[in-house]
């Protein structure tokens, strides 16, 4: 069939995007489902920073690619060997297809997958197969910037039907990530301190993720004040102008330092401030995607001397099977207002103008609407 899809075919080209165009809209060829696999009419894809990161080359990918990554459709066909999916099917898709059978799926560990990591790098799905045509690479096995898309099932998980694409695809991303990061890494205790370094869409869920987790103090930080006034409303308790005097601005507010931080912005610089605003035996967690050529400096004897961890979080170190159902279900109860992040809906042909609107910080979440 033949599908309209937003193709990057150089990494690098400066803003703004809406001017240099660097996704063009495209009409590809696309294959059907081979055994494993689906074929899901989009019903709306999320712009993330990691998409960001591809396009201004800080994330280097095989080019070209039919970008894009948070999303949420509808299953059309099911190819063969495929079980547990229908047309008709309302599905969130994760950015990690799911082997099941390497050593860190066996552990529990679905986010590093290691034939998962392995096409999402070649920019393959799992099968190790491409559906596009015109040598056209998948993107982290979505490529959610179209109106049609083959994806391995291992990468969708069923959703409600009557959960809308807008917001279910929050879910494959920016929720997973944000939510998961504080759930299933930080895990704080009831009571316990959180600040969040970072306040996009996976920080601003990472707040939603301290506020579910009965964290007591909720420090959040930003350079964007719309953003620090919707942490608030979405249950920081206190919201702080990041720059100069952060960290001992963070330090104040938590009574020495924070005992879980989260940073989310993909700085080398930002991590290190994370690092230092938090209390002594406490936690840093990182999901943020910095340059790769970016270093980290900290005082190497705080590991030991004040036993503090400091860890990475990909994927929210989630199950995405077990946490996309379960997010969604608090979501329904309102624990989760994830809805609140959404801050544009925009068709694809203004997904470049998207972009320049995530690049300065004016949006939180936009989505691309089919």
């Amino acid at each position: 069939m033949n599908v309209r899809a937003a193709v990057l075919s150089e990494m690098g080209l400066g803003g703004p995007y809406a001017e240099t165009q660097p996704l063009e809209i495209r009409e590809l060829s696309l294959d059907g489902p081979g055994p494993g696999e689906l074929l899901l009419r989009v019903g709306a894809a999320g712009l993330c920073h990691s998409d960001l990161s591809v396009i201004d080359g800080s994330r280097p990918r095989v080019m070209p690619m039919a970008l894009g990554h948070e999303a949420a459709g509808e299953v059309l066909e099911v190819g063969d060997g495929v079980s547990g999916f229908a047309a008709g099917d309302h599905v969130a898709l994760a950015f990690v297809p799911v082997c099941g059978q390497c050593v860190p799926c066996l552990d529990g560990r679905p986010a590093l997958c290691e034939p998962g990591a392995a096409a999402n790098a070649a920019g393959t799905l799992l099968s190790g197969e491409r559906r596009w045509g015109d040598g056209v690479h998948h993107h982290l096995g979505v490529s959610a910037f179209a109106d049609h898309v083959v994806v391995s099932a291992a990468s969708a998980v069923k959703v409600p039907d009557d959960l809308p694409f807008e917001i279910a695809a929050l879910f494959g991303c920016a929720v997973l990530t944000g939510v998961g990061a504080v759930v299933n890494a930080a895990r704080p205790r009831v009571g316990e301190s959180v600040a969040v370094f970072g306040l996009g869409g996976v920080g601003l869920s990472a707040v939603l993720g301290a506020v579910v987790s009965g964290a007591g103090t909720i420090v959040a930080v930003d350079v964007v004040d719309s953003k620090l006034e919707l942490a608030r409303e979405l249950g920081a308790t206190h919201a702080i102008k990041a720059g100069e005097g952060v960290v001992d601005a963070v330090r104040e507010a938590t009574g020495g330092g924070a005992h879980h931080t989260i940073e989310t912005v993909g700085s080398a610089a930002v991590l290190a401030q994370a690092y230092e605003a938090t209390h002594r035996g406490g936690q840093t967690v990182t999901v943020g995607l910095p340059h790769p050529q970016q270093q980290l400096s900290i005082a190497a004897v705080s590991l030991v001397a004040e036993e503090r961890v400091l860890r990475g979080s990909y994927l929210g170190s989630c199950v995405p099977a077990r946490d996309i159902p379960r997010f969604v279900e608090l979501h329904r109860a309102g624990r989760l207002p994830v809805e609140k992040l959404l801050t544009h809906r925009l068709s694809l042909d203004d997904v470049n103008a998207g972009f320049d609107r995530l690049a300065s910080g004016e949006a939180v979440r936009q989505v691309v609407v089919f």
